[in-house]
């Protein structure tokens, strides 16, 4: 089952928190674990980007491709047995650059006619071995642990109602998370995004049933999402955080991020997304990167989409104060 196109968030002020953020020397297991949930989807073994190889024709590196380009490649080279969508996309609810970079993907996707399917990567689980008040500011544990009971909502509602509905459910949460007013206590209270109150809410606008708020204390669910936390990373490696991008999987690229603190146009999405895209597939291409983050245009950081945020040095992907 594939998940199709879905009304993105409104693009209007954006807002903070619950960020990756791992030390080099910490691991997670990679140990492929069976779903508890008879519903779990059977999803196609996982590829690491060295093993990517670029789709020809109108799919090649530099050329501006489509679902259906895609798609008509995949057919000629006779890859159309499984259904699978355009992009996965690996999400943590309460990471603000995740959902910074979900908008940005979501003009993407009505420019080019992708599917996209909204996968799971937990920040807690990625942390799980790491001391947290000694590694991360304040507030951080609390936050990565209602990104987690999100998380185990997001998997029931996959099982109970599809993909489509896990897009609602990140679309909804994203908006209740990060477009919330300053004051809104999911800014001020880290640990109020796992609540029942917070999550309720965040289905009625999502249109599903309250009472899957249920499975954010059922923790059942976490065999799934570390099993989906493990095969994002077995595409990029342990050193990431998310969001984590799969582009034409099985074997097309994967990538962490882009990181972006502004929300790009609807010019400037695609060609974005192109440059992105085409410097991924690059052989032994590996890394570009700098620590210099500015504060995302969010609502709740105070920063408007006209402004641009502070500048702050980030290690390993947080503000930690760790050295």
């Amino acid at each position: 089952m594939r998940s199709s196109r879905t009304a993105r968030p409104a693009v209007s002020q954006p807002a903070h928190m619950g960020l990756t953020a791992r030390r080099p020397d910490t691991h997670v297991s990679h140990a492929a674990r069976p779903a508890p949930h008879d519903q779990q989807r059977p999803r196609p073994t996982p590829r690491s980007a060295e093993h990517a190889r670029p789709l020809t024709g109108s799919a090649s590196i530099g050329a501006k491709t489509t679902g259906a380009s895609v798609r008509a490649a995949r057919q000629r080279e006779g890859t159309t047995l499984a259904p699978v969508a355009d992009v996965n996309f690996y999400f943590d609810p309460v990471c603000p650059f995740a959902w910074m970079t979900s908008k940005w993907l979501r003009i993407v996707q009505d420019q080019r006619d992708y599917t996209v399917e909204w996968q799971f990567i937990s920040l807690r689980k990625l942390n799980a071995h790491v001391d947290y008040e000694a590694h991360f500011p304040p507030g951080y544990e609390a936050g990565h642990t209602a990104g987690l009971k999100l998380l185990r909502v997001a998997a029931r509602v996959r099982a109970e109602h599809g993909l489509d509905a896990v897009a609602r459910f990140y679309a909804s949460s994203g908006a209740h998370i990060f477009d919330a007013d300053p004051a809104d206590a999911a800014l001020t209270d880290q640990g109020h995004r796992g609540s029942t109150e917070f999550t309720e809410a965040i289905l009625r606008d999502a249109e599903l049933p309250t009472e899957l708020s249920r499975a954010l204390q059922d923790t059942s669910w976490d065999t799934q999402i570390q099993a989906s936390t493990d095969e994002a990373l077995a595409l990029t490696g342990k050193d990431v955080g998310t969001p984590i991008i799969h582009f034409q999987p099985p074997e097309g690229v994967a990538f962490f991020g882009p990181v972006i603190s502004r929300l790009p146009g609807e010019t400037d999405a695609g060609e974005l997304w192109d440059h992105v895209v085409g410097l991924a597939r690059f052989p032994g291409f590996v890394e570009m990167k700098r620590s210099l983050r500015e504060l995302p245009q969010l609502r709740g950081l105070g920063v408007a989409q006209d402004e641009v945020g502070v500048s702050e040095d980030w290690h390993g992907g947080s503000r930690r104060q760790h050295t």
